[in-house]
């Protein structure tokens, strides 16, 4: 297995950049070559003051979603959001603005997975008509939006749903906050959707409107 010290240290700076290394990690995941880069003690030391993590990943909270893990990343690389469903709220948005207004960061993932627990949940109250108690009532009524649009355009599937929540969310992002919109029309930033499958690793593009992403 390779080592931390065999990984190209090059920053990416665009989105597109950004992504094909994310890509190239995964790689590595599935294949079991895993370079564990930026793992050091003297990454740790250079990240001590300042930091320019290349993407951000907004994520679920899912135990089998870690992305530093999944995309073969270390210190200082991506900036992490997690909520369970990847669930939008003014404390996720304020924290992707701050990415990118502040740190500069180029690409926003949006990362979605097989057999996650919040759609499925979301699925089982669509069909029931019974929402769970508590606070986790507020995530399932976020989600249902995209469990009823996948419903509609025939996908009754869980994957599908969980499919469309990601596209759903990728795209609701640029709605939600002005600052994220401007970057992405300036060229700046990028917005994608991205649908992890648990049993082989993979990550795949599902949503995207630069058309850049959807060749690469």
């Amino acid at each position: 297995m390779s080592t931390q010290t065999d990984a190209v240290d090059h920053t990416p700076r665009t989105p597109l950049e950004a992504w094909r290394a994310l890509q190239d990690g995964n790689a590595r995941f599935i294949a079991g070559d895993t370079l564990h880069p930026h793992q050091d003690a003297q990454r740790r030391k250079d990240l001590a003051q300042s930091q320019k993590p290349f993407a951000v990943i907004f994520g679920c909270s899912d135990s089998r979603l870690a992305a530093e893990i999944i995309f073969d990343l270390g210190l200082g690389d991506t900036f992490v959001i997690r909520t369970a469903g990847q669930v939008i709220d003014n404390a996720v948005l304020g924290s992707l603005e701050y990415a990118i207004e502040v740190l500069g960061t180029p690409l926003i993932m949006v990362l979605g997975h097989d057999s996650c627990g919040a759609v499925t949940a979301t699925k089982d109250s669509v069909e029931s008509g019974q929402l769970p108690r508590g606070f986790q009532r507020d995530l399932v009524e976020r989600i249902t939006p995209s469990v009823l649009e996948a419903r509609r355009a025939g996908d009754a599937d869980l994957q599908d749903m969980v499919v469309e929540h990601t596209r759903q969310t990728a795209a609701r992002l640029m709605d939600h906050s002005a600052a994220i919109s401007q970057a992405v029309s300036r060229g700046d930033a990028a917005v994608i959707g991205v649908f992890y499958h648990l049993a082989d690793g993979k990550a795949e593009l599902v949503y995207s409107e630069d058309p850049a992403f959807q060749n690469s």
